[in-house]
């Protein structure tokens, strides 16, 4: 088992990918806390767990609310002792999202309050628990549109994921002494309903699709994965990436026939 005997919280954690990484993680041993506000499908998620004798626990938690953050790490340090792993991964992408006419303000607001505010709290609260257990691992969920421009406009979550992955690079740097590793895992368009969602007609689909050479959107288990190498010691000499897990779309300079 790769995470045995760790602790891990996840936010964002009763669906996609957050969803999938809790299941794996807890298969690979690792004690879950989830992190969400659908209490709902946050419980279904503890209970589909617990069902494969896995250990998890839920809190409702608003990640864009500091005392929220504050009391998730504390929830999962009495919950299971210590803490290991963080995994930022709570995030909107609004349909409202646009270009810089079209979209309001409070769109933007929003979306950089879960987005960004909700990683920073994730770290300020993890980070004094992560030293107390000696060290350990901070993902927090960037996207490939941290580095490219959208072909679908998608001011404020482009912006929001850009600041993710800058913020992942001077916590890492701040951090290394300390056994702290913190990474940026930054997926390709994937099968989601985050992005269904926002992508809700067939032009929106195909013009996405179009720019990725394995040609076809990824899925919310194959990013699981790659938080899973992540939070592991395999990566123990990895911190400051940019963990691109995209199809290649990050690669392609100009679109496949």
């Amino acid at each position: 088992m790769r995470l045995k005997n760790k602790v891990a919280i996840i936010t964002g954690g009763s669906s996609g990918i957050g969803k999938e990484t809790a299941i794996l993680f807890a298969k690979e041993g690792a004690k879950v806390v989830i992190a969400d506000i659908n209490d709902a499908e946050g419980i279904k998620t503890v209970e589909l767990i617990k069902s494969t004798r896995g250990e998890a626990v839920f809190i409702r938690t608003d990640v864009s609310k500091d005392e929220d953050c504050e009391k998730m790490v504390d929830f999962a340090e009495k919950a299971f002792g210590h803490l290991d792993i963080i995994f930022n991964n709570a995030g909107i992408m609004h349909s409202e999202d646009g270009d810089a006419i079209s979209t309001e303000e409070s769109i933007w607001d929003l979306t950089m309050s879960i987005n960004v505010k909700g990683v920073f709290f994730g770290c300020k609260y993890a980070i004094p628990a992560l030293r107390r257990a000696g060290g350990g691992s901070i993902i927090n969920t960037a996207s490939f549109v941290a580095l490219l421009g959208a072909a679908t406009p998608q001011l404020a979550y482009t912006a929001s994921k850009g600041a993710v992955l800058s913020m992942t690079r001077e916590l890492a740097v701040i951090h290394a002494r300390e056994n702290i590793r913190v990474n940026a895992l930054c997926p390709g368009p994937l099968r989601t309903e985050l992005l269904m969602k926002f992508l809700d007609t067939d032009e929106k689909k195909q013009r996405r699709l179009i720019q990725i050479p394995m040609g076809r959107f990824g899925e919310a288990k194959e990013i699981a994965s790659a938080a899973l190498y992540l939070a592991s010691d395999e990566s123990s000499y990895v911190t400051g990436a940019e963990f691109m897990v995209d199809g290649g779309i990050t690669a392609a300079y100009v679109t496949p026939e």
